[in-house]
């Protein structure tokens, strides 16, 4: 993102470097050197993702005490490797790929130490996965044995038959390992965590009805994945009186996990004063938004399947021929058809939750956080140069990314231009900011164990515009359960959008008239769905945030 050398000057540097080069004794072996530095981090990052997967315990992942007291001792092993690989000389985007591996580290070990899923959140044993979330893993932690229905068509091939049976056959001896190892008191976590097992049991009896048609080692498969589903979820009602300990991890375990492992160079603190703010300038801008527009006529919200589809699809058009014409984005082809394949489908009135009466009301305000398809789409049609960074990252590591410029995404093209023509629709963007900044703010403060998740539900109710957010949602529960099974995610949707806009500011400084929007995005896509203050290293060079953030303790 740095200027460009001008060619004379860059004729003049490369002749220079030729001929330190052939002058200089062992100039080619430092390089050589550098190149097997990295080989030897490459060859590691693979050990480490073998070794990061459980052994198997009677045919389902093994997270008994003595396997992760093990595991333990196995991380110190390869934080040693680590931390022995000598990347003198390596470019910025090399030492990108070091600090993700060892953020990847510092993920299992904040497992081990603090978070401890296996022992303190039933949800972590949910296998079965109907559809497929839109960052690019799992939100919140989640075992190595996951059933992916969203993956399967029906009715069933036979091998895929064969293939699900298989997996289903991992629920029963999870399940009844689950019962050893949730010796945690995380009241709130066991709760929520059950009510995340009905819904499995739930979507098993689904799958009955839609394998019919299957052999007999299939539905034995899956009856016996069931029974053990609705045992384990009257296992967990009969523990649950005896739970009464706090769920959040404190404000100490939240800050080293956001810059140890996510790599935000924030503390438990400075987010709460930062989501704060963005409240209030949601607020405030909603309510200028309807000072501004209080004599056009009101929004009206889709009313049938017909409409939703031709106004889903027109919008998505128009959003596309919106980033060509104004040059903010490079269109791919696989652009269009991610969106388009997410359009879903009209749902009444009585039954929308939060998003869905936004989407009703004007598409391109969901349409716009969508960005998340097509970094999914680029992950898999553009495999990222770095071996590195071509698979999700583990532990949630990529939310500020991947959260962060969906969200910034939304108010960029709002003042881009985009509701020109539909001035109301800017107001759908400040309550969406509103609701996120709101949510965050009562994980926080969950996490600080300062709000039961009650509380972080009501105060997300209570701050979130035109009551659109009702305590009566599942979205609401759903929502604050994952961000206290994960710290950090919760605020990454504004705490991220803050550091997306800061990096767009700091390459705006750094360019001055060569700023070229649709170049900036194309360089932060290529840099991949990484911690942004990786990103901000490798496009403009600043290195500040991660020095402060590798002397953190």
């Amino acid at each position: 993102m740095r200027k460009k050398l001008r060619t004379g000057h860059l004729v003049f540097v490369l002749l220079f470097w030729i001929g330190l080069a052939s002058a200089t004794p062992g100039f080619t072996s430092g390089k050589h050197r550098a190149d097997s530095a990295y080989d030897d981090l490459v060859n590691l990052f693979e050990a480490w993702r073998d070794f990061e997967k459980p052994p198997l315990r009677n045919g389902a992942p093994d997270y008994t005490r003595a396997a992760m007291s093990q595991k333990q001792q196995g991380l110190k092993s390869f934080q040693a490797r680590l931390a022995a690989i000598d990347t003198s000389g390596w470019s910025i985007a090399r030492q990108v790929d070091y600090y993700l591996v060892r953020a990847e580290m510092n993920g299992l070990d904040f497992n081990i130490r603090v978070l401890k899923p296996w022992e303190r959140d039933p949800a972590f044993y949910t296998s079965v996965f109907t559809s497929q979330s839109d960052t690019p893993a799992h939100e919140g932690p989640t075992h190595h044995a996951l059933v992916e229905l969203w993956t399967y068509t029906f009715p069933l091939s036979k091998a895929d038959e064969s293939k699900l049976a298989g997996e289903l056959k991992t629920i029963p001896p999870l399940l009844k390992q689950a019962r050893t190892n949730l010796t945690g008191n995380a009241r709130e976590l066991w709760i929520g965590g059950t009510f995340n097992l009905r819904n499995q049991a739930r979507d098993l009896t689904d799958l009955g009805d839609k394998t019919v048609e299957t052999g007999p080692a299939f539905k034995q498969a899956l009856r016996k994945a069931g029974e053990a589903t609705r045992s384990f979820v009257s296992w967990l009602e009969s523990q649950a009186a005896s739970k009464s300990g706090p769920s959040g991890i404190g404000k100490e375990n939240y800050t080293w996990q956001l810059r140890n492992v996510h790599l935000v160079p924030l503390s438990w603190q400075q987010e709460v004063d930062l989501l704060k703010r963005e409240l209030a300038r949601a607020h405030t801008s909603l309510r200028l938004e309807e000072q501004r527009n209080r004599k056009v006529p009101p929004l009206q919200a889709i009313s049938s399947p017909e409409e939703y589809q031709r106004r889903s699809n027109e919008s998505v058009t128009k959003l596309m021929a919106f980033l060509k014409d104004k040059e903010i984005l490079p269109i791919r082809s696989f652009m269009d058809p991610a969106l388009r394949a997410r359009i879903g489908e009209f749902v009444p009135e009585e039954k929308r939750s939060f998003f869905l009466t936004a989407i009703h009301f004007e598409p391109n305000t969901l349409y716009t956080h969508f960005y998340h398809w097509w970094d999914l789409a680029r992950m898999r049609e553009m495999p990222n140069a770095s071996p590195i960074r071509r698979k999700a990252l583990l532990y949630n590591i990529w939310d500020n990314r991947a959260e962060g410029l969906a969200t910034a995404f939304e108010e960029m093209m709002m003042h881009a231009g985009l509701y020109d023509d539909n001035p109301h629709a800017r107001e759908i963007v400040w309550i969406m900011l509103a609701q996120r900044a709101a949510r965050g703010l009562g994980t926080l403060y969950a996490h600080a164990n300062m709000f039961s998740m009650k509380q972080a539900r009501d105060f997300q109710v209570k701050w979130t515009p035109r009551g659109w957010m009702r305590k009566d949602l599942d979205l609401l529960g759903f929502e604050q359960l994952l961000y206290m099974r994960q710290p950090g995610y919760g605020s990454s949707y504004v705490t991220g959008k803050y550091l997306i806009d800061r990096l767009f500011a700091e390459c705006s400084n750094q360019l001055g008239d060569a700023f070229n929007l649709s170049k900036v995005f194309e360089e932060m896509n290529a840099a991949g769905v990484i911690p942004v203050s990786l990103i901000r290293w490798q496009l403009t060079g600043h290195d500040d945030e991660i020095r402060d953030l590798m002397n953190d303790k």
